[in-house]
């Protein structure tokens, strides 16, 4: 596989791009299942086609990151049946942060609970949000769910811990693609930011979900 050199100041990072037959990482207590990698593509008048990757987490509980936009909403649908799951099954959505093409179809899951950006939230009722003061909010001891600002100022991403490939981060949009360094400061409300929360990722993720493109590993020279 091709290696992609680190971005930023540490040199001692290296990304290596998954296929597309690398989307599912299994776990006893969880299992992590890219159902639609997401994508960028620009067009000629200036003007962009996106949308946001979709993920699954199975296990203990049934956790939802990033939903798509609204037109991925049959598509979304049809892939939890495909796994047994309707959506009053999902017991978890999380949006990474509050982009069109990464909640548009949050209306599907009246039931779950919400965590979009900082706020955390059981139908109408608002919890108290330690994202907010930049602390962990741990789902239980497998899952967690991160403050990764930077591409907004109030980016999460969820971090999955002991699957087949290690430690998973679901990343939304702290990584466009494995091979985004000329192009993520462009799309970061504070780039200075987004960089230290990119570098904490590549400290302690095995595997990255970034928010427009393939999973991709990390590997660590020692």
């Amino acid at each position: 596989m091709m290696e992609v050199a680190s971005d930023g100041c540490c040199s001692s990072f290296k990304k290596v791009p998954l296929s597309e037959t690398e989307l599912d990482f299994c776990g006893q207590a969880y299992s992590v299942s890219v159902l639609k990698p997401g994508y960028c593509c620009p067009e000629t008048d200036g003007a962009f086609r996106a949308d946001g990757t979709i993920t699954l987490i199975m296990g203990l509980k049934n956790i939802l990151v990033d939903t798509g936009g609204p037109w991925d909403r049959d598509f979304l649908l049809t892939s939890l049946k495909k796994r047994g799951l309707d959506p009053e099954n999902i017991e978890l959505v999380v949006g990474t942060h509050g982009h069109s093409d990464h909640i548009g179809n949050l209306s599907l899951f009246p039931t779950a609970k919400m965590i979009i950006g900082y706020d955390i939230s059981d139908g109408d009722r608002y919890s108290p949000s330690e994202l907010a003061e930049g602390k962990t909010h741990t789902v239980d001891e497998h899952v967690s769910i991160v403050p990764t600002p930077g591409h907004t100022g109030q980016d999460i991403s969820v971090q999955v811990k002991g699957t087949s490939a290690g430690t998973v981060l679901i990343a939304g949009d702290l990584f466009e693609c494995c091979s985004d360094e000329n192009s993520w400061r462009d799309l970061s409300m504070n780039a200075a930011v987004h960089e230290v929360s990119r570098q904490e990722a590549l400290r302690t993720a095995d595997v990255i979900v970034p928010g427009h493109g393939l999973p991709f590993r990390v590997l660590r020279n020692k």
